[in-house]
C-alpha cells in the first residue's frame, strides 16, 4: 500500500523515530557497556577473565535466539506491546546486575538484559515500514543506527566517569530506571500504524507481494542459498570483532597493557561510536550514491579492518596512543557502520516475501560472534596468567591475534560476496 499522511501523523511520526531511537541508544548502551567495568566487576565479583568473558556474553545469546520470534511477536502482539513489555524486563536484568552478590547472579542479570532488548531492532523496522514512505526508509533506518553509535559513545567515556562517581553498581541501577521509562514511552506513546492515531490514512492500491512462503519454507531457501553464507561467516567475524574488542576487552587491555586511567581508556574507546556514527551515514552514501554497488564497499571495509587489527594483535604493548585512539576510530567506522550495507545486502539476496526470514537469520551470526569470541578472548587471558589481577601482555598479544584470524576471514568472505545493488526482492 502506498500511504498518503494525514498533518497529523506526519507530526506524529517523528515523536514515535525519537522515541525508538532513544530505545536503540540503550540497546547498543547495555550491549557495550561492560568494557570500562569489567575489570570493577572481576575485583568486586572475585570473577577470572573466563566468568567476565561469559559475564560479557551472556547478553548475546538470547538477543541471537529471538531474532526470529521478535519477527513473530511483532506480526502477532504489535510492535508497541512487545517491545515495551520486554524492556520491562530488561530494566529488572540491568537492576539485578547491579545488586548481583555473585558472578552467576550478574550472568542471569546480563542473560535477562539481552532479552529484554532483543526484539526492539526487528519491532521498529516494522514500525517504520508503516510510518514513512519506502523511499525515506533507508535513511531514517540511518539515522537509527547512528543513535546506536550515541549509545556506544555513552558506554564509554561517560560511563567511565560515572562509575568512577558512583561506581558500577549505581551506574547499572540508573541505566535500568532509564530503560523503564523508555519502555513506558513506547506503551504510552508509540501507535504501530497511523490507523492507530485515530485516523484512518487514505491509501492508493498498490501492487502486493502474495505470502508464498511459509516460515519452514522461507527458513530452508534461506539457508539452502549459497550466496547466504559469505555474509554468514563475515557476520560472525567482523561483529565477533567489534563487540569483543570495543564491547569488553578493549577496557582492560587499555588499562592492563598501557596503564591509562579507566577514563582516558573510556576515551579511546568511544572513538568508536564516533566512527560508527559518522561511519553509517558514509558507508550508504558510498554504495548507494558512488559505487552504485555493495560489494566493494564491503570488500574495502573488511580490508582496512586487517590493517587496523594487524598493529594490535603484532605490536600489542608498543603503540603510541595517538595510534589506538585511531584504531578504535577506524573500528567503529568500519566493522561498526558497515554492516547497514551488510543487512541491505542480504536482503536483496532474497525475494521480497522472506526477506523478513533472512535478515532474522543473518541477525543470528553477529551476536554469535560475540557469544563466541567474548569468553574465548577470557579464557585465553586466564590462561596465560596474571599479577594482581593485571593479566599478562602475552595473554592479550594471543587474545588480539585470535581477532586479526577473524578480520582474515571476514576480508576473505567479502571477496566471496555476490553484487546485489539493484536487485532488491529478485532473489536471483
Amino acid at each position: 500500500m502506498t500511504r498518503v499522511f494525514s498533518r497529523q501523523a506526519l507530526r506524529y511520526r517523528w515523536l514515535i523515530f525519537w522515541i525508538l531511537s532513544l530505545g536503540y541508544l540503550l540497546v547498543f548502551f547495555h550491549r557495550l557497556c561492560p568494557a570500562v567495568v569489567a575489570v570493577d566487576m572481576m575485583r568486586d565479583l572475585h570473577a577470572g577473565g573466563g566468568l567476565i568473558g561469559l559475564l560479557g556474553s551472556a547478553y548475546f545469546y538470547p538477543y541471537a535466539i529471538m531474532q526470529i520470534p521478535a519477527g513473530l511477536l511483532s506480526d502477532s502482539w504489535g510492535p508497541r506491546r512487545t517491545i515495551s513489555s520486554f524492556l520491562v524486563i530488561a530494566c529488572g536484568g540491568s537492576i539485578l546486575l547491579g545488586l548481583a552478590p555473585t558472578t552467576s547472579w550478574a550472568v542471569t542479570g546480563r542473560v535477562l538484559v539481552g532479552l529484554g532488548v532483543s526484539t526492539l531492532f526487528v519491532c521498529t523496522l516494522k514500525v517504520f515500514s508503516q510510518w514513512f514512505h519506502a523511499r525515506e526508509f533507508a535513511y531514517m533506518t540511518g539515522i537509527f543506527m547512528a543513535m546506536g553509535g550515541l549509545g556506544s559513545f555513552l558506554a564509554a567515556g561517560p560511563l567511565a566517569y560515572v562509575s568512577t562517581w558512583v561506581g558500577w553498581r549505581s551506574s547499572f541501577l540508573l541505566v535500568g530506571g532509564a530503560t523503564l521509562l523508555i519502555a513506558l514511552l513506547v506503551g504510552l506513546l508509540i501507535r504501530d500504524t497511523p490507523e492507530d492515531l485515530g485516523k484512518r490514512e487514505q491509501t492508493t492500491p498498490a501492487e502486493t507481494v502474495p505470502a508464498t512462503f511459509s516460515l519452514g519454507k522461507g527458513v530452508r531457501t534461506v539457508l539452502a542459498e549459497p550466496a547466504f553464507w559469505p555474509f554468514a561467516v563475515w557476520f560472525f567475524c567482523n561483529s565477533g570483532i567489534y563487540f569483543s574488542f570495543i564491547g569488553l576487552w578493549g577496557g582492560p587491555y587499555l588499562l592492563h597493557v598501557y596503564g591509562i586511567s579507566k577514563a582516558e581508556a573510556g576515551t579511546i574507546l568511544s572513538l568508536s561510536a564516533v566512527g560508527l556514527m559518522a561511519g553509517s551515514p558514509l558507508v550508504s552514501f558510498l554504495s548507494n550514491r558512488v559505487f552504485r554497488a555493495r560489494r566493494p564497499v564491503l570488500i574495502l571495509s573488511s580490508i582496512i579492518s586487517l590493517c587496523l587489527l594487524a598493529p594490535l594483535a603484532f605490536a600489542t604493548d608498543s603503540l603510541p596512543l595517538p595510534a589506538l585512539y585511531l584504531i578504535c576510530l577506524g573500528i567503529g567506522a568500519t566493522n561498526g557502520s558497515v554492516v547497514v550495507v551488510a543487512f541491505t545486502a542480504v536482503k536483496e539476496l532474497f525475494p521480497l516475501q522472506i526477506a523478513g526470514t533472512a535478515t532474522g537469520l543473518i541477525n543470528l551470526f553477529p551476536f554469535a560472534g560475540g557469544a563466541v569470541l567474548q569468553p574465548l578472548l577470557g579464557y585465553i587471558l586466564e590462561r596465560n596468567g596474571r599479577v594482581a589481577e593485571i593479566f599478562a601482555t602475552a595473554g592479550y598479544t594471543k587474545a588480539l591475534f585470535i581477532l586479526f584470524i577473524c578480520a582474515a576471514l571476514a576480508c576473505g568472505c567479502s571477496f566471496l560476496m555476490r553484487e546485489t545493488f539493484g536487485d532488491e526482492g529478485s532473489g536471483r
